[in-house]
């Protein structure tokens, strides 16, 4: 039967941001984008045990106005871990009206932005805005996303789903929020309910599942229900392109051979 074990899992964690920042950057800073949700603030409070509070900083990135940004300063300031707060909002906008009056040529036109562009535009900013906070803090960018979200591609491929280390990604959501409870996190934000902040759904009903069932079937591969199993199977299956490095085309430099006349 499989069990998991927080207090072990949280200290090898811990070993290992540890023995990363040795090897790839020692001195540096770990940089975290603050969402108020359960990946974020785990992973900053990995990361102010691994390396100390000093050593971490926070950037909350607000498009426009974020209704529950007070879940973000709470968990800065139960950590005591610097922070900034940059709104993308500007760069949001500017970015959608730049594609929209973009100058086509050659008979291609841009009728309308897809939904699926404008829905992972704010991560892909974010990201940028990580990187950016990264590089004028001599830091390291964290990755936050967990193995429930990336098993069904609930990721956006350059955005959330980047980073420079990643020290939750192979743990699913249940056993994140355990290791939230380890490290003392206020259970508001482990247990937080998460949302895609853009239509009012919940990411379960966005899935079409739960997360205890599909944390279930991630460890045991059981499911009972056939038809929620062949959902998960085929998000699964799609998304899969997200969790691999990028295809690249093998070249083998061989030797030249050169005919020669006689």
């Amino acid at each position: 039967m499989y069990s998991f074990d927080a207090k072990k899992t949280t200290q090898d964690i811990i070993v290992w941001i540890n023995d990363f920042f040795e090897k790839n950057g020692k001195g540096c800073n770990a940089v975290v984008g603050i969402s108020g949700g359960k990946d974020s603030s785990v992973v900053a409070g990995l990361c102010a045990a691994a390396l100390g509070k000093e050593r971490v900083i926070g950037v909350l990135m607000p498009n426009g106005n974020q209704s529950d940004i007070d879940m973000s300063i709470k968990l800065v300031e139960h950590l005591g871990i610097r922070y900034t707060i940059v709104n993308i909002a500007a760069a949001y906008q500017g970015l959608i009206g730049a594609i929209k009056d973009a100058h086509c040529g050659n008979g291609y036109e841009i009728d309308q932005l897809s939904k699926q562009a404008v829905v992972n535009l704010p991560p892909r900013l974010r990201m940028a805005s990580l990187y950016a906070v990264s590089q004028c803090n001599n830091g390291r960018v964290a990755n936050t996303c967990n193995l429930s979200e990336d098993w069904v591609g609930y990721s956006t491929r350059y955005g959330d789903s980047a980073g420079d280390f990643s020290p939750i990604s192979r743990l699913t959501v249940h056993e994140v929020k355990q290791i939230g409870r380890e490290l003392g996190l206020p259970s508001e934000l482990v247990d937080k309910v998460p949302s895609d902040g853009l239509c009012g759904m919940t990411d379960e009903d966005n899935l079409g599942f739960t997360y205890a069932t599909l944390d279930r079937y991630i460890r045991t591969g059981v499911c009972v229900d056939a038809e929620i199993k062949a959902l998960i199977d085929s998000k699964h299956e799609a998304n899969m392109f997200k969790m691999e490095l990028m295809p690249c085309f093998q070249y083998e430099a061989g030797t030249l051979h050169r005919e020669t006349s006689e």
